[in-house]
C-alpha cells in the first residue's frame, strides 16, 4: 500500500506519543491532539521542514506552526519574501495562503516535552518521504534545525554525516538543493541564535536559487 503523507488521526506506530496525545485529550478536548498535516501550495517549489508540532502550538490548532511564536516569525518572513499572503493568527481558519510552499515536519505529532526519540523520528519517515515525493515541481527544501536537517536526509536516502547541517548551509541533492536554518524556536530568537534577520537572509537566498532553477513569476517561484 502507498503511504500517505500524513499518519492516520489516531496513528499509534509510537507508543509514548500515542500516550501523550491521549492524556493532552483528556486535559484539552476542544485541541487537535492528532497528527498535523502538512500545510501550504501542493505545486510548492519549496519545502520547509520543522521539527515536530508544538503542544500548545500545531498540536492546539491543527496547523504546522501556527499558535506559538515560531509560526509568527516563519509567516511573517514568509509573506514579506513573497510567499505569504492574508491575515496571520493564532487560529487555522484566520485566511493565511501560502504561494509555492509547502510547510511540514519531520514528526507529525507532538512529542513529551518536545523532544523526540530518534525510534520516533523513524517511524515517521515514511510520511515525510511521501510528502517530499508527492510534490512535482519541487526544488528546495529548507531544514528548520539539525534534527530534520537528518530527517529528511534519510527520508532521501541519503547519509547525515557527508552533508553536515551548518546555519546558511546548502546541500545539492540532484533534484533538490537542501537549505539549513537554525529553527526559529522562541528560544533560539530570545538567546540570539537565531535573529529574524538570519532567517529572511536563508528565504532569500532560497528566492535567488528559484528564481535560476524555474524562471517563473515571483509568486509560483
Amino acid at each position: 500500500m502507498e503511504t500517505t503523507a500524513v499518519p492516520d488521526m489516531d496513528c499509534g506506530l509510537c507508543p509514548r506519543i500515542t500516550a501523550y496525545r491521549a492524556e493532552n485529550a483528556a486535559r484539552h478536548p476542544d485541541w487537535h491532539n492528532a497528527p498535523v498535516s502538512s500545510f501550504g501550495d501542493p505545486r510548492a517549489s519549496l519545502l520547509i521542514v520543522g521539527l515536530a508540532p508544538g503542544r500548545k502550538g500545531a498540536n492546539r490548532t491543527g496547523r504546522v506552526f501556527t499558535g506559538d511564536q515560531a509560526g509568527v516569525l516563519l509567516y511573517a518572513k514568509l509573506a514579506e519574501a513573497g510567499w505569504a499572503s492574508g491575515r496571520i493568527e493564532d487560529r487555522p481558519d484566520d485566511g493565511l495562503d501560502l504561494d509555492g510552499v509547502m510547510i511540514t515536519n519531520a514528526l507529525a505529532c507532538a512529542p513529551p516535552l518536545n523532544r523526540p526519540l530518534a525510534s520516533e523520528i523513524a517511524n515517521c519517515r515514511r510520511f515525510l518521504a511521501a510528502r517530499i515525493a508527492a510534490l512535482p515541481r519541487l526544488r528546495a527544501i529548507l531544514s528548520l534545525g539539525r534534527i530534520s536537517h537528518d530527517a529528511v536526509l534519510r527520508a532521501l536516502d541519503r547519509t547525515p554525516r557527508r552533508f553536515p547541517f551548518a546555519h546558511g548551509a546548502r546541500h545539492d541533492l540532484g533534484p533538490f538543493t537542501l537549505f539549513d536554518s537554525y529553527h526559529c524556536s522562541r528560544y533560539n530568537v530570545h538567546t540570539g541564535r537565531l535573529t529574524p534577520a538570519m532567517l529572511a537572509d536563508v528565504l532569500m537566498q532560497i528566492r535567488t536559487h528559484l528564481a535560476r532553477c524555474l524562471p517563473t513569476r515571483p509568486g509560483n517561484a
